[in-house]
Order: C-alpha cells, then structure tokens, then sequence
C-alpha cells in the first residue's frame, strides 16, 4: 500500500484516442489522479463533472488532472462526450495501475463480496511523490478539498 512521500509507480495508462500515457511523463508537474468504479454512474459521473467545473482552476494552479478506471477507451470517449467533460480519462484495462496504486479491492454489496475499485484520489507533486492521499473518497466537495490541497504544493 502506498503513502504519502513514497515516489509515484511508473505506470502506462491508455487514453481514449489508444495512446498510451507513461505516468512519468507528468514529472515536472503536480498531477492529480483519481481512481472511480465505472463511467455514467451517478456517483462517478457527479465526481468528473466536479473536476470538470474547477479545471481551469487546477490549470491556473499549474496542476494536471487524470481520472482512471477500468473502462474502454471507446466507453471513455462517450462518457467525455455525454457529459462535456474537460479533464482526460485512462484505462487500466489490466489492472496494472489499480493494483499499483493499492485501489483494487475487496468490496460488499447486500452481502455479496466482489473486487472492484475503490474511489481513490492521489496528488503527486512535482518531483513524482505522493504529497496526499484520499482514500474511501465521498464525492460532495471532494474536488473542492483537491484543489486546496493542490494549491498548497505550490
């Protein structure tokens, strides 16, 4: 499980358009990346579109934003698209990144256990350290607590 001050995991996502993107390639600038379960559910969707409504925020900050699940790239881009988001989604179609990350878990649902991701959001300074950590995150006025944490990097 990682913390807070341990060095970011170089993972490889996959953006909608197919390219991949090397985590690493944020080195330079503080990123914020947030693990969600699944595109168009409510929770999810009310989580982009909060990032969505501060991005030029986080851009004013200097502060990169990805979101990440599971989804395809083909599903991303509908999502993108439906909604009018303005921050970039990735696949970790392996699970590569989620484990990486420590946000692929044991969840429960009326009883019944199933690994899925856990809504996680990681802000990674400059240097490619882990400056903070939300985990178990409840989506009202999350993106709100981010962007201060964010400006406080700075």
């Amino acid at each position: 499980m990682l913390d807070e001050g341990d060095a970011a995991p170089d993972v490889t996502l996959q953006m909608p358009d197919g390219a991949e993107l090397k985590l690493a390639s944020f080195k330079g600038r503080p990123l914020v990346l947030y693990f969600y379960p699944k595109d168009d559910t409510t929770g999810c969707t009310r989580e982009a579109q909060d990032f969505t409504a501060l991005a030029a925020e986080f851009e004013k900050a200097g502060v990169g934003i990805l979101g990440v699940s599971k989804d395809s790239p083909a599903r991303h881009a509908k999502f993108i698209a439906k909604y009018d988001l303005k921050i970039p989604l990735a696949t970790d179609a392996g699970g590569s990144v989620t484990e990486a990350f420590g946000t692929w878990i044991e969840k429960s649902l009326y009883g019944r256990k199933y690994m899925g991701i856990d809504r996680a959001t990681f802000l990674i300074d400059k240097e490619g350290r882990i400056a903070r950590i939300w985990r178990k995150v409840k989506v009202p006025g999350h993106a709100e607590q981010v962007l201060a944490a964010a400006r406080a990097l700075n």
